[in-house]
């Protein structure tokens, strides 16, 4: 027999903290600190016109997406595509990655990040910069807390663009 890496994990929609921000809501479900870092998970619903999160990468983490209904639009290195209900996507460390709610659609998408790390605290403080209580350069500043780090993308902004 051998022994698990963490104790069982549930959390309760009912009892589940949830940060929004004007586009989207996000459920934290599970964050490092109660899977000893094997992974952290959220859900997160976007309204139409969600801007989502912009070309970034990971060193550590990859990070799965399903999407649990609607469509999602995401960038993958240099290829924007639309995942749709169903949809799985892995993205692995170090592969630039952008997503937003596709052109005039709705999202609802399940996010695992593995290993975990405590991005609690960045979601969080995305909500807090995006309704105007925190200043962005705290964003830039979390780079390496939270193992998220910008990167310029002109197939990403052509995609925005094509889609405003």
């Amino acid at each position: 027999m051998t022994t698990a890496p963490f104790r069982p994990v549930l959390t309760r929609c009912a009892d589940a903290e949830t940060c929004a921000d004007p586009s989207s809501v996000m459920t934290l479900l599970a964050d490092s600190d109660s899977t000893d870092g094997g992974f952290t998970s959220y859900r997160s619903t976007f309204a139409k016109g969600a801007v989502g999160a912009p070309a970034h990468f990971h060193t550590k983490a990859t990070e799965i997406f399903f999407v649990i209904s609607g469509s999602l639009q995401v960038l993958v290195g240099e290829e924007v595509t639309v995942l749709s209900a169903g949809d799985f996507l892995a993205v692995p460390p170090h592969t630039p990655h952008a997503f937003a709610a596709a052109p005039g659609a709705e999202a609802d998408v399940l996010f695992v990040f593995t290993p975990g790390m405590g991005r609690f605290d960045y979601l969080r403080l995305l909500g807090r910069v995006m309704r105007g209580e925190a200043d962005p350069k705290e964003i830039a500043e979390s780079a390496e807390r939270f193992d998220n780090h910008y990167v310029d993308s002109p197939a990403w902004r052509a995609a925005l663009e094509a889609s405003a």
